[in-house]
Protein backbone atom coordinates (compact mmCIF):
# COMPACT_ATOMS: atom_id res chain seq x y z
CA UNK A 1 0.00 0.00 0.00
CA UNK A 2 0.99 3.50 -1.43
CA UNK A 3 1.46 6.42 1.77
CA UNK A 4 1.52 8.98 -0.86
CA UNK A 5 -1.37 11.03 -0.22
CA UNK A 6 -4.30 11.70 -2.90
CA UNK A 7 -6.33 14.23 -3.32
CA UNK A 8 -10.17 13.55 -2.48
CA UNK A 9 -11.28 16.14 -5.10
CA UNK A 10 -13.75 14.44 -7.62
CA UNK A 11 -12.24 14.58 -11.08
CA UNK A 12 -14.05 18.14 -12.45
CA UNK A 13 -16.12 17.47 -15.80
CA UNK A 14 -16.61 13.71 -16.83
CA UNK A 15 -18.08 12.68 -13.33
CA UNK A 16 -20.40 15.59 -13.03
CA UNK A 17 -22.51 13.61 -15.38
CA UNK A 18 -22.92 11.12 -12.13
CA UNK A 19 -23.12 14.31 -9.29
CA UNK A 20 -26.46 15.51 -11.94
CA UNK A 21 -28.03 12.37 -12.25
CA UNK A 22 -28.15 11.14 -9.00
CA UNK A 23 -28.91 14.85 -8.03
CA UNK A 24 -31.55 14.67 -9.97
CA UNK A 25 -32.72 11.37 -8.54
CA UNK A 26 -32.58 13.18 -4.93
CA UNK A 27 -34.63 15.59 -6.60
CA UNK A 28 -37.43 12.98 -7.60
CA UNK A 29 -37.18 11.20 -4.50
CA UNK A 30 -35.81 8.28 -6.82
CA UNK A 31 -33.08 5.31 -6.16
CA UNK A 32 -30.89 4.50 -9.56
CA UNK A 33 -31.21 1.59 -11.33
CA UNK A 34 -28.26 0.70 -13.39
CA UNK A 35 -28.10 -2.81 -15.73
CA UNK A 36 -24.69 -3.92 -16.77
CA UNK A 37 -23.92 -5.39 -20.11
CA UNK A 38 -20.52 -7.34 -21.65
CA UNK A 39 -19.45 -4.97 -24.72
CA UNK A 40 -19.34 -6.69 -27.99
CA UNK A 41 -22.19 -9.28 -26.98
CA UNK A 42 -23.29 -11.28 -29.12
CA UNK A 43 -21.78 -8.99 -31.58
CA UNK A 44 -20.42 -5.30 -32.19
CA UNK A 45 -24.11 -4.78 -33.92
CA UNK A 46 -26.10 -6.09 -31.92
CA UNK A 47 -24.43 -5.03 -28.92
CA UNK A 48 -24.92 -0.98 -30.24
CA UNK A 49 -28.67 -2.03 -30.37
CA UNK A 50 -29.08 -3.61 -26.60
CA UNK A 51 -27.13 -0.47 -25.80
CA UNK A 52 -29.56 1.88 -26.90
CA UNK A 53 -32.22 0.12 -25.80
CA UNK A 54 -31.18 0.52 -22.31
CA UNK A 55 -31.03 3.92 -22.68
CA UNK A 56 -34.54 3.84 -23.81
CA UNK A 57 -35.68 1.47 -21.52
CA UNK A 58 -35.11 4.39 -18.63
CA UNK A 59 -31.58 3.16 -17.24
CA UNK A 60 -30.22 5.74 -15.25
CA UNK A 61 -26.99 5.05 -15.26
CA UNK A 62 -25.35 2.03 -17.70
CA UNK A 63 -21.89 -0.21 -16.63
CA UNK A 64 -20.63 -2.21 -19.32
CA UNK A 65 -18.02 -5.06 -19.17
CA UNK A 66 -14.88 -5.12 -21.20
CA UNK A 67 -14.74 -9.25 -22.37
CA UNK A 68 -11.68 -10.76 -20.66
CA UNK A 69 -10.27 -14.08 -20.54
CA UNK A 70 -10.18 -14.49 -16.99
CA UNK A 71 -13.02 -12.79 -15.03
CA UNK A 72 -12.75 -13.99 -12.06
CA UNK A 73 -15.22 -11.50 -10.34
CA UNK A 74 -17.59 -12.82 -12.62
CA UNK A 75 -20.05 -16.02 -12.62
CA UNK A 76 -21.16 -18.01 -15.19
CA UNK A 77 -23.40 -16.14 -17.02
CA UNK A 78 -21.26 -13.18 -17.68
CA UNK A 79 -18.44 -15.64 -18.06
CA UNK A 80 -20.36 -17.26 -20.75
CA UNK A 81 -20.98 -13.41 -22.42
CA UNK A 82 -17.35 -12.49 -22.31
CA UNK A 83 -16.58 -15.49 -24.18
CA UNK A 84 -18.83 -15.08 -26.89
CA UNK A 85 -17.90 -11.72 -27.54
CA UNK A 86 -14.04 -12.95 -27.41
CA UNK A 87 -15.33 -15.65 -30.08
CA UNK A 88 -16.49 -12.58 -32.31
CA UNK A 89 -12.89 -11.05 -32.19
CA UNK A 90 -14.14 -8.36 -29.51
CA UNK A 91 -11.39 -6.09 -28.47
CA UNK A 92 -10.42 -3.34 -26.27
CA UNK A 93 -10.72 -0.85 -28.70
CA UNK A 94 -13.82 -2.05 -30.21
CA UNK A 95 -15.00 -1.67 -26.82
CA UNK A 96 -13.93 1.64 -26.66
CA UNK A 97 -15.85 2.27 -30.41
CA UNK A 98 -19.37 1.27 -28.74
CA UNK A 99 -19.34 3.42 -25.69
CA UNK A 100 -17.96 6.23 -28.07
CA UNK A 101 -21.31 5.66 -29.85
CA UNK A 102 -23.17 5.15 -27.24
CA UNK A 103 -22.10 8.37 -26.00
CA UNK A 104 -23.32 9.94 -29.24
CA UNK A 105 -26.83 8.61 -28.93
CA UNK A 106 -26.96 9.27 -24.89
CA UNK A 107 -25.05 12.54 -24.06
CA UNK A 108 -25.94 12.97 -20.41
CA UNK A 109 -26.01 9.25 -19.21
CA UNK A 110 -23.40 8.19 -17.03
CA UNK A 111 -21.16 5.09 -18.17
CA UNK A 112 -19.17 2.93 -15.86
CA UNK A 113 -16.89 0.58 -17.31
CA UNK A 114 -15.71 -2.60 -15.58
CA UNK A 115 -12.85 -4.42 -16.09
CA UNK A 116 -9.79 -6.18 -15.38
CA UNK A 117 -6.45 -5.27 -14.59
CA UNK A 118 -4.69 -6.91 -17.21
CA UNK A 119 -6.32 -5.39 -19.56
CA UNK A 120 -5.91 -1.85 -17.86
CA UNK A 121 -2.17 -2.85 -17.59
CA UNK A 122 -1.19 -3.84 -20.75
CA UNK A 123 -2.01 -0.25 -22.89
CA UNK A 124 -0.52 1.04 -19.80
CA UNK A 125 -2.21 2.70 -16.82
CA UNK A 126 -2.20 6.13 -18.26
CA UNK A 127 -3.14 5.10 -21.72
CA UNK A 128 -6.03 3.26 -20.76
CA UNK A 129 -7.57 5.68 -18.64
CA UNK A 130 -7.10 8.30 -21.54
CA UNK A 131 -8.50 6.23 -24.31
CA UNK A 132 -11.54 5.41 -21.66
CA UNK A 133 -12.16 9.27 -21.10
CA UNK A 134 -11.38 10.15 -24.83
CA UNK A 135 -14.84 7.95 -26.03
CA UNK A 136 -16.81 9.06 -22.87
CA UNK A 137 -16.61 6.83 -20.08
CA UNK A 138 -17.18 8.15 -16.67
CA UNK A 139 -15.69 5.49 -13.88
CA UNK A 140 -13.76 2.42 -14.29
CA UNK A 141 -14.02 -0.21 -11.75
CA UNK A 142 -10.97 -2.77 -11.76
CA UNK A 143 -12.70 -5.62 -10.54
CA UNK A 144 -9.10 -7.67 -9.27
CA UNK A 145 -7.65 -4.75 -7.86
CA UNK A 146 -8.02 -4.95 -3.56
CA UNK A 147 -8.25 -1.36 -2.34
CA UNK A 148 -4.97 -1.18 -0.74
CA UNK A 149 -3.43 -2.04 -3.95
CA UNK A 150 -5.69 0.33 -6.08
CA UNK A 151 -3.28 3.83 -5.23
CA UNK A 152 -1.85 3.86 -9.10
CA UNK A 153 -5.09 2.78 -10.49
CA UNK A 154 -7.06 5.22 -9.06
CA UNK A 155 -4.13 8.15 -9.78
CA UNK A 156 -4.30 7.49 -13.42
CA UNK A 157 -8.33 7.19 -12.94
CA UNK A 158 -8.14 10.96 -11.70
CA UNK A 159 -5.40 12.33 -13.66
CA UNK A 160 -7.59 11.64 -16.92
CA UNK A 161 -10.66 12.67 -15.25
CA UNK A 162 -11.72 9.32 -14.96
CA UNK A 163 -13.67 8.14 -11.53
CA UNK A 164 -12.00 5.23 -9.67
CA UNK A 165 -15.17 2.72 -8.18
CA UNK A 166 -13.78 0.59 -5.52
CA UNK A 167 -15.83 -2.45 -4.35
CA UNK A 168 -16.89 -2.40 -0.82
CA UNK A 169 -17.44 -6.04 0.21
CA UNK A 170 -20.29 -7.19 2.87
CA UNK A 171 -17.72 -8.18 5.51
CA UNK A 172 -15.22 -5.59 4.94
CA UNK A 173 -13.18 -4.27 8.34
CA UNK A 174 -13.71 -0.49 9.17
CA UNK A 175 -10.24 0.14 7.67
CA UNK A 176 -11.00 -1.12 4.69
CA UNK A 177 -13.90 0.81 4.24
CA UNK A 178 -12.20 3.98 5.30
CA UNK A 179 -10.17 3.38 2.59
CA UNK A 180 -12.91 2.87 -0.18
CA UNK A 181 -14.73 6.11 0.57
CA UNK A 182 -11.49 8.29 0.31
CA UNK A 183 -10.38 6.28 -2.81
CA UNK A 184 -13.57 6.20 -4.29
CA UNK A 185 -15.46 8.29 -6.58
CA UNK A 186 -18.88 8.56 -8.42
CA UNK A 187 -20.56 5.53 -6.57
CA UNK A 188 -19.22 2.63 -4.04
CA UNK A 189 -20.03 -0.31 -5.87
CA UNK A 190 -21.14 -2.36 -2.59
CA UNK A 191 -21.68 -6.27 -2.78
CA UNK A 192 -25.25 -7.85 -1.49
CA UNK A 193 -23.31 -11.55 -1.28
CA UNK A 194 -19.77 -13.20 -0.90
CA UNK A 195 -18.81 -14.90 -4.36
CA UNK A 196 -19.16 -13.73 -7.86
CA UNK A 197 -21.60 -12.47 -9.89
CA UNK A 198 -24.87 -13.87 -10.39
CA UNK A 199 -29.05 -13.51 -10.49
CA UNK A 200 -30.42 -15.11 -7.01
CA UNK A 201 -34.01 -15.80 -6.46
CA UNK A 202 -34.33 -14.69 -2.88
CA UNK A 203 -31.73 -11.42 -1.72
CA UNK A 204 -31.27 -11.72 2.03
CA UNK A 205 -29.82 -7.92 2.83
CA UNK A 206 -28.21 -6.74 6.12
CA UNK A 207 -26.10 -3.82 5.16
CA UNK A 208 -27.28 -1.52 7.71
CA UNK A 209 -23.75 -0.82 9.47
CA UNK A 210 -21.64 -1.42 6.22
CA UNK A 211 -24.02 1.58 4.75
CA UNK A 212 -23.60 3.00 8.05
CA UNK A 213 -19.88 2.93 8.21
CA UNK A 214 -19.59 4.00 4.41
CA UNK A 215 -21.60 7.38 5.41
CA UNK A 216 -19.33 7.91 8.57
CA UNK A 217 -16.00 8.09 6.39
CA UNK A 218 -18.16 10.33 3.32
CA UNK A 219 -17.93 7.71 0.74
CA UNK A 220 -19.46 8.13 -2.57
CA UNK A 221 -23.47 6.96 -2.58
CA UNK A 222 -23.79 3.01 -2.66
CA UNK A 223 -24.96 1.02 -5.19
CA UNK A 224 -25.96 -2.55 -4.34
CA UNK A 225 -24.85 -5.27 -6.98
CA UNK A 226 -24.61 -9.14 -7.43
CA UNK A 227 -27.67 -11.33 -7.29
CA UNK A 228 -29.92 -8.14 -7.66
CA UNK A 229 -32.21 -9.95 -10.95
CA UNK A 230 -35.98 -8.98 -9.81
CA UNK A 231 -37.64 -5.40 -9.13
CA UNK A 232 -38.51 -6.41 -5.70
CA UNK A 233 -34.93 -6.71 -5.12
CA UNK A 234 -34.11 -3.01 -6.26
CA UNK A 235 -37.19 -2.03 -3.97
CA UNK A 236 -34.99 -4.48 -1.20
CA UNK A 237 -31.57 -2.77 -2.01
CA UNK A 238 -33.22 0.67 -1.68
CA UNK A 239 -34.91 -0.15 1.04
CA UNK A 240 -31.59 -1.30 3.00
CA UNK A 241 -29.99 1.93 2.53
CA UNK A 242 -28.19 1.62 -1.04
CA UNK A 243 -28.71 4.40 -3.29
CA UNK A 244 -29.39 2.11 -6.21
CA UNK A 245 -29.00 -1.37 -7.50
CA UNK A 246 -26.70 -2.95 -10.39
CA UNK A 247 -28.39 -5.75 -12.23
CA UNK A 248 -25.68 -7.61 -14.35
CA UNK A 249 -26.68 -11.46 -14.60
CA UNK A 250 -30.16 -11.00 -14.98
CA UNK A 251 -29.46 -8.41 -17.69
CA UNK A 252 -27.31 -10.81 -19.61
CA UNK A 253 -29.38 -13.68 -19.30
CA UNK A 254 -32.68 -12.31 -21.13
CA UNK A 255 -30.34 -11.12 -23.42
CA UNK A 256 -28.77 -14.74 -23.93
CA UNK A 257 -32.33 -16.46 -23.45
CA UNK A 258 -34.25 -14.31 -26.37
CA UNK A 259 -31.40 -14.83 -28.73
CA UNK A 260 -31.02 -18.65 -28.37
CA UNK A 261 -34.69 -18.62 -28.61
CA UNK A 262 -35.41 -16.11 -31.11
CA UNK A 263 -31.93 -16.32 -33.36
CA UNK A 264 -31.86 -12.63 -35.09
CA UNK A 265 -34.63 -11.48 -33.43
CA UNK A 266 -33.09 -8.52 -32.42
CA UNK A 267 -35.88 -6.19 -32.87
CA UNK A 268 -37.66 -8.12 -30.16
CA UNK A 269 -34.76 -8.10 -28.25
CA UNK A 270 -34.70 -4.31 -27.64
CA UNK A 271 -38.11 -4.57 -27.01
CA UNK A 272 -37.70 -6.80 -24.23
CA UNK A 273 -34.91 -5.14 -22.50
CA UNK A 274 -36.67 -1.71 -22.72
CA UNK A 275 -39.60 -3.75 -20.88
CA UNK A 276 -36.91 -4.89 -18.08
CA UNK A 277 -34.88 -1.90 -17.46
CA UNK A 278 -38.25 -0.07 -17.31
CA UNK A 279 -39.89 -2.73 -14.77
CA UNK A 280 -36.80 -2.06 -12.45
CA UNK A 281 -36.46 1.62 -12.75
CA UNK A 282 -39.75 1.64 -11.52
CA UNK A 283 -38.97 -0.35 -8.56
CA UNK A 284 -36.37 2.96 -7.68
CA UNK A 285 -39.49 5.19 -7.52
CA UNK A 286 -40.26 5.26 -3.30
Amino acid sequence: MSDVPLTTTNPPTLVTRYEARFAELRQKNEGAFVPFVMLGDPDQETSARILRALVDGGADCLEVGIPYSDPIADGPVIQAAATRALAQGSTVAQSFALIAALRAYAPTIPIGVLTYANLVVNRGRDGFYTAAAHCGVDSVLVADVPVFEAHPFVAAARAANVAPILIAPPNATEETLARVAQLGSAYTYCVARAGVTGADRELHLAHGPLFATLAKHHAPPPLLGFGISTPAHVKAAIAAGAFGAISGSATVSLIANHLAAHPGDVDGLATALTAFVAAMKAATRK
